[in-house]
């Protein structure tokens, strides 16, 4: 796991809202990257979804919030529809970005870890815990 004042690593990717590319969003607002298992799971889609349901919060902060985890975008853009995720969803392929960011693996190896990092204005993990943290605990990493 990356630990706080590690320089994130970039990293360009699609999304269900079209391509993602970190290195333009340095410098301009925070990051969210919330790492989860799988779709459609219980615990999985309670996190995205107290995500949804604290979009507020988040834009007052200025920050963009992603979902990261290895699921082909046709996956994504259904459990994103099912749940009115109105927030990317990044597609990892081949577990690239999973790996750039020291996000482990669970279950017998099958699915990564539930890690949420943020990163600040100048680039730096600024918020880094395994688990679903609340909206408040990461985004007070940021002010």
């Amino acid at each position: 796991m990356l630990q706080i004042g590690d320089k994130a690593p970039l990293f360009e990717a699609d999304s269900t809202q079209g391509p993602v590319r970190l290195q333009e969003l340095i410098g301009r607002k925070p990051v969210v990257l919330i790492f989860y298992p799988k779709d459609e799971t219980p615990g999985c889609t309670a996190q995205l979804c107290a995500v949804r349901d604290s979009k507020r919060q988040y834009e007052d902060a200025g920050a963009a919030v992603f979902g990261v985890n290895s699921a082909d975008v046709n996956e994504h853009k259904q459990f994103s529809e099912h749940h009115g995720l109105d927030f990317p969803i990044i597609v990892d392929k081949d577990e690239q970005i999973r790996k750039l960011y020291d996000v482990g693996k669970i279950l017998g190896l099958f699915l990564q870890q539930r890690i949420v990092y943020a990163i600040d204005l100048k680039g730096n993990i600024a918020f880094a815990q395994k688990g679903s943290p609340s909206a408040d605990k990461i985004l007070a990493s940021l002010r």
